[in-house]
């Protein structure tokens, strides 16, 4: 057992710090790419109606998946702080709980969903079409409901427990077999935007499949046990993952405003559109959310520990780490927009110029998501789930849906759009600057 401590128990330099983080980078930038190659099968095998099906559907679909994110994140900070403090069997049986919670989760989920799809789909004012595209694609992609649950929390728990190579090894598998299934189901079976559900579905499924023989194996680091109920492991745990459930149930919200306001200002074409920048986005993203969640585990075993010199050296490097990395992003986002945007629609359609104009304008946030996302992240493995929550309730929901009403009446329609998402993430990247000043002496950072 103590071998597999060993990552916990090197000094923190930042080579160190990326190789143990860089394992989830990889996944998580691997996972958004083929959540893009979904879209790009989708746009150009069957059309840029059925690209906006998808995005239409993302808010139920970050609605399924909102509490189990909470009870992952939250339960991983939970269960790390135990074995820091050197109760690991506890810690293995609260992490069996949180996973036979999730399940319960995944199956009520599964039927709001199925009972609640028409009528969510119904106050959206859809053509036909798009409408029967949009009961395709969630139809199928709710079939996979448990398993697609069950990905998250062994993703970051294989993590957790000192298992990063093992948690990409599944993403990529996953991820390959996601793009396989989608050409073969898309372009030879002819099962249209179904096709693209059923192939997600089946790619997550592998970590789910795979996360669960690794830790029925008592020799790992974290495995089953005979759960024992402890209503302050899940109340911790659902607390401490706040910030994950307020960012997944806003991140939906938003979605719809967004795409609501495309409607009403550029028709069907426009959420197309911002489908496209969304794709972009989520795919520089992952590298900050890759990073946060890979040193999270770090972060919380040196909270346990009480070791305040290797948490300094930890959050120090991070910061810097993240601030440059997200000026190098936003620069390559600008610089290479019209090569982004044409992977998943040509010069001559009627959507390319809008995403053109509207990529360009939405990477001036990318300077500011990463700051965002790792203190949210920090705070999150710190068990202090409310100022994550705070953090990431302000920035994701507070300011994008201010933004969304003001700026479009202030600069002139759909370019204030454009330009909510970089203005919502300054004011949180503010606010984030402000909490980690004020909670430095009390974590010793």
């Amino acid at each position: 057992m103590e071998n597999k401590q060993n990552s916990y128990h090197l000094p923190v330099t930042g080579r160190n710090i990326l190789q143990f983080a860089l394992p989830t980078i990889v996944m998580t930038v691997f996972n958004t790419f083929y959540t893009m190659v979904d879209g790009l099968f989708v746009s150009n095998l069957i059309g840029t109606d059925a690209l906006s099906a998808i995005n239409l559907t993302a808010p139920a679909i970050g609605l399924i998946t909102a509490v189990s994110g909470m009870l992952a994140t939250g339960g991983s900070a939970v269960v790390m702080r135990k074995m820091g403090e050197g109760k690991g069997e506890e810690a293995c049986q609260d992490f069996t709980l949180l996973i036979l919670t999730n399940v319960l989760v995944g199956a009520v989920m599964m039927l709001l969903g199925y009972t609640q799809m028409d009528r969510l789909l119904g106050t959206m004012g859809l053509s036909p079409q798009v409408f029967g595209f949009c009961r395709d694609y969630l139809g199928n992609y709710l079939i996979f409901t448990i398993p697609i649950l069950l990905m998250y929390n062994f993703s970051l728990y294989l993590i957790a427990a000192d298992r990063p190579k093992l948690s990409l090894i599944c993403t990529v598998a996953g991820g390959v077999t996601n793009i396989l299934l989608d050409y073969f189901l898309i372009a030879v079976l002819d099962l249209g935007i179904r096709g693209a559900a059923i192939a997600t579905g089946l790619g997550y499924s592998i970590t789910a499949v795979a996360g669960f023989l690794v830790f029925c194996q008592g020799k790992n680091l974290l495995h089953f046990q005979r759960p024992v109920f402890r209503f302050g492991v899940l109340f911790h745990a659902s607390a401490n993952g706040l910030s994950e459930l307020a960012t997944a149930l806003v991140s939906g919200i938003t979605t719809l405003l967004f795409n609501l306001a495309m409607l009403r200002f550029v028709g069907e074409d426009g959420v197309a559109a911002i489908t496209i920048i969304m794709y972009v986005l989520m795919f520089v993203s992952a590298l900050f959310i890759g990073y946060s969640y890979g040193v999270a585990p770090m972060v919380s075993y040196c909270h346990g520990e009480g070791n305040r010199e290797k948490l300094k050296k930890l959050i120090a490097f991070s910061i810097r780490f993240i601030l440059g990395a997200s000026l190098a992003c936003a620069a390559v986002s600008i610089l290479f927009t019209e090569a982004l945007v044409s992977i998943f629609t040509s010069p001559d359609s009627p959507v390319y110029g809008l995403a053109v104009t509207g990529n360009r304008l939405c990477s001036l946030a990318l300077i500011f998501v990463g700051l965002n996302v790792f203190a949210s992240g920090m705070f999150t493995a710190l068990s202090n789930g409310i100022v994550s929550a705070v953090l990431a309730f302000s920035r994701s929901f507070v300011f994008t849906v201010a933004c969304i009403q003001l700026l479009p009446l202030l600069l002139g329609g759909v370019t204030g759009v454009w330009l909510a998402t970089p203005a919502a993430e300054l004011l949180g990247a503010v606010m984030a600057g402000g909490f980690l000043v004020r909670y430095r002496k009390r974590y010793g950072y």
